[in-house]
């Protein structure tokens, strides 16, 4: 495969159907089809760890050896800018022509190369920026602003989802439909924030996709350059496409219109629905672009028959599949093994097992990966690695106790214990928004510098409107402490999630649905901490320090006096099940990660693995 042929003179002159090119030695039957296939609209199904980008890159090459196509005729999309690098490095040692100016690139990267081309008819500066998430967020949160409107009912992140959603559908504000007064409004902040963004000479991701499909539709002499030009269009990851990534590439190639479009896919491993993406996309290119040919690369050259005729026979009672059966010549492998287990402590701890019985044969724990359905389900496997004193690092994602919403719920609890903690203080005061601005903190920062004292016994030196909103935070604070007194602590963090209004929030954030999981794990985690620490998970959670000396020196009840009151085992302090609890996820928190380079467990959910 790294063998370069030898240029012709005369790449033109080459004949079309070469069939002793040093490119095509290794491939399958399958993927050999794929490569030489004609200039037609084509259909690749290719399963997981088939050789798709070998497919891709290869076919490429050999439309460029066999004198098919010059590399500027060659448009290529892929979905990472990983996978774009690395069919470009795999064409330089195929082929010895210069790749770095081929169209090969996210659907992102080509729409501003092709923007940047033509800013005049696209009404852009020649040197437009572009905006990142978090630059757009901010975008739209000046336009609320200056539009006066109130954050709490159009929260910028749920706006930017709006307007992001519409131009992936291709509407703009004049086109999205207005169902009732709220939507009329999003609509106008829409507007505000299109005309915001012209103003400044500015687009956004989704812009650059929109821009480019209008441009391509409303001027025709443009559609027409491109279409001649690029005479094979290849798609990637086809099954992650969405509404206006389809229509796009029915401009550059349009059914009917003669060109080699490949499409290459998983209906099997569509796995981005929530992000827009439509895997019924590839059932309407075969019938749209009427293809007759459908190559299916089954050959799997990353696992063992063991686990895809496992995978195969999970994957057949899928609905509406486009259908292919994965086979691999690498022999049965180990048995797959089903371990139910009675609890998830009972499952973490078969997983500790079965990790140190490999480490014990000589595998290296890096060689060792625990795989989860969601991020929630990593606390009880985290808990248990760390507990067994093994280090382990959680791939694409954070550990629990330190992902955003369990240490925003986790501020929270800590002022129920101890108001006077400033850090806990200044994460949440103003999370979920509640009108505190950074003037109002900085005022409140500087009366406690001041007086010496912490910021939540400080918030009475604050005058106006600021104050008045940093001691309804207070208030909250303090009323939730008095209404949860008798609690347990499953019951208390219950009551502080819906009064902070944290499950409000994530209820309505777009990707809340994880998060809201990890706040639902995070009470699991607290009553099997209680039970597991013998407080009981029925005690009462209540700080020490609501209890006079007296109280306890005179004796509580024996039901509840040893569920509230267990000594430290290393400073032999008193503390309450709520203390405890903070105490654990705070050293859970900062322990156990694996430093750069350390041989160590790896953690990632099922969906991080796809394609590793």
């Amino acid at each position: 495969m790294n063998e370069a042929p030898a240029r012709p003179a005369d790449l033109d002159a080459v004949p079309a159907h070469a069939a002793t090119s040093p490119l095509l030695r290794g491939l399958n039957p399958e993927q050999l089809a794929a490569v030489t296939l004609p200039a037609v609209p084509s259909l690749i199904l290719a399963g997981a760890g088939s050789g798709k980008t070998r497919v891709l890159t290869t076919r490429i090459a050999w439309l460029m050896q066999t004198g098919q196509v010059s590399p500027g005729g060659v448009l290529a999309v892929t979905f990472t800018n990983k996978a774009a690098k690395e069919m470009l490095t795999r064409l330089g040692a195929m082929l010895p022509v210069p790749v770095r100016g081929m169209w090969i690139g996210t659907f992102h990267g080509l729409c501003n190369r092709f923007l940047r081309a033509h800013w005049k008819m696209a009404a852009l500066p020649q040197g437009f920026q572009i905006l990142d998430s978090s630059d757009s967020q901010s975008a739209v949160k000046r336009v609320i602003k200056a539009m006066n409107l109130d954050e709490e009912r159009f929260v910028p992140k749920q706006v930017g989802w709006f307007i992001a959603g519409s131009k992936e559908d291709g509407l703009r504000p004049k086109d999205v439909e207005v169902r009732d007064e709220q939507t009329r409004k999003l609509v106008e902040i829409y507007q505000a924030y299109e005309d915001q963004c012209q103003r400044e000479g500015v687009v956004d991701f989704a812009e650059l996709l929109l821009r480019t499909y209008e441009l391509m539709r409303d001027h025709a002499e443009l559609r027409e350059h491109y279409q001649r030009r690029f005479r094979h269009v290849l798609v990637d990851e086809f099954q992650d496409t969405n509404k206006l990534q389809y229509a796009w590439l029915k401009m550059f190639a349009p059914p009917g219109r003669g060109q080699g479009v490949m499409a290459v896919g998983d209906d099997d491993q569509s796995i981005y629905a929530f992000r827009g993406a439509r895997v019924g996309n590839m059932a309407d290119f075969e019938r749209e672009y009427r293809v007759k040919k459908v190559i299916k690369l089954e050959q799997n050259y990353r696992s063992y028959s063991n686990i895809l005729d496992s995978a195969n026979e999970l994957i057949s009672r899928n609905s509406r599949r486009l259908g292919k059966t994965l086979r691999t010549d690498a022999g049965p492998g180990e048995p797959v093994r089903v371990y139910e287990a009675a609890s998830d402590f009972a499952e973490a701890q078969w997983l500790i097992e079965e990790a140190q019985a490999l480490h014990r044969a000589g595998i290296d724990r890096k060689e060792i990966a625990v795989l989860y359905r969601s991020n929630a389900q990593s606390r009880v496997i985290e808990s248990a690695l760390f507990n067994a004193g093994i280090p382990y690092r959680v791939y694409g994602g954070l550990r629990f106790f330190e992902r955003a919403e369990v240490k925003h719920a986790l501020s929270y609890l800590r002022l129920l214990e101890n108001p006077n903690d400033d850090t806990s203080f200044l994460r949440v005061v103003n999370f979920p928004t509640r009108g505190i601005g950074a003037r109002a903190i900085e005022l409140l920062q500087d009366a406690a510098r001041m007086s010496g004292r912490s910021l939540y016994q400080s918030v009475g030196a604050v005058a106006g409107k600021a104050g008045s909103n940093l001691q309804a935070f207070t208030g909250l604070i303090d009323s939730t402490r008095n209404l949860t007194q008798g609690h347990t602590l499953r019951e208390i963090i219950e009551q502080i999630l819906e009064i902070s209004g944290l499950n409000e929030f994530y209820r309505n954030d777009k990707d809340g649905a994880e998060r809201l999981e990890n706040l639902g794990e995070l009470i699991n985690a607290a009553e099997a901490f209680v039970t597991q620490e013998g407080f009981g998970k029925d005690a009462v959670a209540l700080p020490v320090d609501e209890l006079s000396p007296g109280a306890i020196s005179e004796g509580f009840p024996a039901a509840v006096a040893p569920a509230n009151f267990t000594p430290d085992a290393e400073t032999g302090e008193i503390m309450s099940p709520l203390a405890a609890f903070l105490t654990h996820a705070s050293l859970e928190a900062g322990d156990n990660q694996a430093q750069a380079g350390q041989d160590a467990v790896q953690l990632m959910t099922v969906h991080s693995s796809k394609g590793l």
